[in-house]
């Protein structure tokens, strides 16, 4: 399978769940610590920890470290990239995949 069917799938299957697709959301506004998304859901710690690990092995959100504090933001140019893959996807074209004999 080509990379950018599996690469994408892998953003889309991340972005699937309504929890983490909420915490895409509460970014949107800017860099929130662990701690402030955290107060936002009725979950635990670990739990967010995992959704977050999957948003940030998708490439959707970068984190860093601060003292004994993470912080995540979304990565701009990654959501841009996955918008025109879907857009792209979504529409014909002239050298659409539908139109090539071999698949």
């Amino acid at each position: 399978m080509e990379p950018i069917y599996r690469d994408t799938a892998k953003q889309m299957k991340a972005l699937s769940d309504a929890k983490r697709l909420r915490i895409i959301d509460m970014l949107s506004c800017g860099e929130l610590c662990a701690c402030k998304i955290l107060e936002n859901f009725d979950i635990t710690q670990p739990t967010l920890s995992h959704d977050m690990k999957v948003l940030v092995e998708a490439g959707l959100v970068k984190d860093r470290r601060d003292g004994k504090n993470t912080y995540y933001s979304l990565d701009m140019a990654v959501l841009k990239s996955l918008s025109e893959t879907m857009n792209h996807i979504f529409h014909e074209k002239a050298d659409c995949i539908c139109k090539d004999k071999k698949s």
